[in-house]
């Protein structure tokens, strides 16, 4: 298991490890149906992450996980890195 980062909501977790189980180009909306989730909720916490640099806008409203926001996943990240994103 990774290690938490303060500013993370536990729903962060589980959409960064949607985007690592599945290599593809994914909306708030078609996220949030798959993990069970408001999708507005979703969409807040994705732009989150993406502001974070764990997740990527590759286009209008699709997200993708980045190297950062796998090498978080493999525990291979040195946390000071996320520390100072805030919501």
């Amino acid at each position: 298991m990774v290690e938490r980062v303060p500013w993370m909501a536990p729903v962060d977790y589980e959409i960064m490890l949607f985007f690592d189980e599945h290599a593809i180009l994914v909306s708030p909306r078609v996220l949030a149906a798959n993990i069970e989730y408001d999708r507005q909720y979703v969409s807040k916490r994705c732009r989150t992450l993406s502001e974070a640099g764990l997740l990527d806008i590759v286009d209008t409203g699709l997200y993708q996980l980045t190297e950062t926001g796998a090498a978080y996943l493999e525990g291979t990240l040195d946390m000071s890195e996320l520390e100072s994103s805030e919501e």
